[in-house]
């Protein structure tokens, strides 16, 4: 039986366990990557690990998050980022270089490589095939000072490419297909492996695209062959000595197999406010557009942009349309300058942003209320954008472009066609490095070098022992798919102080009771009800970190998603799921629960807790590795690396 290429590239990484799915193992890891936002909680727990010089081959610390320097809270966060990386042997990327996937995808990414980073779209770089997964900051920060990582196998699920592409549908389109056939749980515990005829269709960037909302899935992450695409994109960034050819075997078994015809799929749209929740554009043409937003890491690559360029040149953005772009990166941006393409898109009316994550994370350009706006983006979950009342649709470049001329939904050949509008061919280029954003060589090591700390940077909360009885009053109910951003909120107002959990505690869970942290605090050690899927969305670790501030001991809920409950265990907080979802509708606010025996109960597949307030006991499933139990009894990852018992 052939081997898939996820399975060969974590076998090539193996350090212990079995490759089996379901088994625990441990893979070396040859990257890491951090972006500011989350970049600050990863360097401060690097810092009471005692690392010195980080283990992998190449670390490199992004700022691309955080940009909006309204306060000294951030520009003293890049400070305090920068120091460290020096300090460690990290490459330091500034504000301006451009968004950390597209840089890294540019300059550093490598087929066949393992890449660990703390933002859920890391899986990006498996459009190089890479193995590139999204993780909590203190997994990353342990890859640094170990090398290495921890996960579950995960089964692959191949998607099988046929045909091509028609004109006007983009690798954007085939991405919410996907989401459309799968859901945002449809990839938990799953590695996406794409094979096919159809493949040699996609550019690496379109396959960057694919792998990036792949995060959407809530996959461990999704990959692509490394093949004579991806050879020519190594060499238009002047990188082709690291491509080596790779793929899965040709009898290579997957454990489930969606087919997808290119040649079928039209101009799509996720409506909001999830990304599975996908129709085809050509139904939604009534909609009026107030808001067009291209970029952010999932689509702002010179071709996604040279292809709105050619839309938008000669022609003017609809008046009463707001269109703002931000590229990727400084290359990218470069590239556009010397072309004229830029020109092309401020003369149609569109507004130029920082090579930033920017509207993407509620980093400015909110909509004004009641807005609908199209984002190139990968997220359009409820107040994303910075407003609560908007509604937010995930479309591609070309749907976007076109929807800012006519002002309202449009895409497809016959929409472009009756406006007269082509798209010009986009010829190959080569990039030169912009060498200007990029500090300190992955060699560099400055051990003595002191790490800046400004006022707003405060000590990370961390979790005690297990007890033997845990106690806990339920302070919060929630439904199905909470996101981290329903959690930990992200915006301009809030990003800022992702260095200080603390005050950041206070705005937990906000949008869904404002009353949350408060009652929390009161109840001294509370409990969470989640639904199906809790915790999808961002790797943002805080969304642990503020709970276990706010003294949360466990988390029940019908099922969790992959990176928010290895937060959850890494901070010391229990998350266990309903044996019988039945039990999901018994339990209130102030429920008074109690688990006796807590940790002799971390052996049992069942685990049970009393229900005081009902006078009834019921069913929990922890399903923990035995890494994760030693991490739990100890109260956390940092705890369990240094001894605690």
């Amino acid at each position: 039986m052939g081997k898939t290429l996820a399975y060969k590239i974590l076998e090539n990484h193996l350090v212990s366990g079995e490759l089996t799915p379901g088994e625990e193992i441990t893979i070396r890891m040859d990257q890491t990557l951090t972006q500011d936002s989350t970049g600050t909680m990863v360097y401060l727990q690097l810092e009471a690990m005692d690392a010195e010089k980080v283990k992998t081959e190449l670390s490199v610390a992004y700022i691309d998050h955080n940009t909006l320097q309204t306060g000294f809270e951030n520009a003293d966060d890049h400070a305090f980022i920068e120091s460290v990386a020096k300090r460690h042997g990290v490459i330091f990327s500034k504000p301006g270089g451009g968004i950390c996937h597209h840089v890294h995808l540019e300059n550093y990414g490598a087929p066949g490589k393992t890449l660990l980073g703390s933002d859920s779209h890391t899986p990006t770089g498996g459009g190089l095939g890479m193995i590139a997964i999204g993780a909590g900051g203190l997994d990353v920060a342990v890859a640094m000072a170990q090398g290495i990582y921890s996960l579950t196998a995960p089964r692959v699920l191949g998607v099988e490419l046929t045909g091509a592409l028609q004109p006007w549908v983009s690798a954007k389109d085939v991405i919410l297909h996907v989401l459309r056939e799968l859901s945002v749980k449809g990839g938990v515990g799953k590695i996406v492996e794409y094979y096919g005829e159809g493949v040699g269709t996609l550019s690496v960037t379109d396959r960057a695209t694919i792998t990036n909302m792949g995060a959407e899935l809530g996959a461990t992450t999704s990959v692509f062959p490394s093949d004579e695409n991806t050879r020519a994109y190594l060499a238009s960034q002047g990188r082709e000595a690291v491509y080596v050819p790779l793929s899965a075997d040709a009898d290579a078994v997957y454990d489930e197999v969606l087919r997808v015809n290119l040649s079928d799929l039209t101009p799509l749209a996720a409506m909001p406010h999830s990304p599975d929740n996908v129709a085809e554009v050509a139904g939604l043409a009534h909609i009026k557009v107030d808001q067009v937003g291209i970029g952010s890491c999932t689509n702002s690559s010179y071709t996604d942009l040279m292809k709105v360029a050619s839309i938008l040149k000669g022609r003017q953005v609809h008046p009463e349309v707001s269109l703002v772009i931000a590229p990727g990166s400084a290359k990218i941006l470069s590239k556009l300058a010397a072309n004229g393409a830029l020109a092309d898109m401020i003369g149609a009316g569109a507004r130029i942003l920082e090579n930033a994550c920017g509207p993407c994370i509620g980093m400015g350009q909110s909509p004004k209320s009641g807005a609908v706006s199209l984002r190139t983006f990968n997220r359009n979950f409820k107040g994303r954008s910075g407003t609560n009342d908007a509604d937010v649709y995930l479309v591609s470049p070309e749907t976007a472009a076109l929807s800012a001329l006519t002002g309202t939904i449009t895409g497809g050949a016959e929409q472009a066609a009756a406006l007269g509008v082509s798209l010009a061919e986009i010829p190959p280029e080569t990039f030169a490095e912009v060498a200007a954003f990029k500090v300190y060589s992955a060699d560099t090591n400055t051990a003595n070098t002191d790490v800046v700390m400004g006022p707003n940077i405060k000590p990370f909360p961390r979790g005690t022992a297990l007890e033997d009885t845990l106690h806990g009053t339920v302070v919060l109910h929630t439904g199905d798919n909470i996101t981290t951003d329903d959690i930990m909120p992200s915006d301009s107002r809030l990003l800022p102080y992702r260095s200080n959990v603390p005050h950041l505690a206070n705005y937990c869970f906000e949008k869904i009771d404002p009353a949350f942290p408060a009652r929390a605090k009161e109840a001294a050690g509370g409990v969470i009800i989640g639904g199906d899927n809790y915790g999808q969305g961002s790797s943002r670790e805080h969304a642990a970190l503020a709970p276990l501030q706010l003294g949360i001991r466990f988390v029940i809920a019908k099922s969790f998603a992959r990176i928010h409950r290895s937060n959850l265990i890494n901070s010391g907080i229990l998350p266990l799921t309903f044996a019988d979802h039945a039990d999901y509708g018994q339990l209130a606010l102030g429920s008074k629960l109690v688990i006796a025996d807590a940790r002799s109960q971390l052996e049992s597949p069942e685990i049970l807790v009393r229900d005081e307030t009902a006078g009834r006991t019921f069913a929990v499933v922890g399903g923990f590795t035995e890494l994760e139990k030693r991490m739990l009894l100890a109260g956390g990852k940092i705890n369990e690396i240094a001894g605690v018992i």
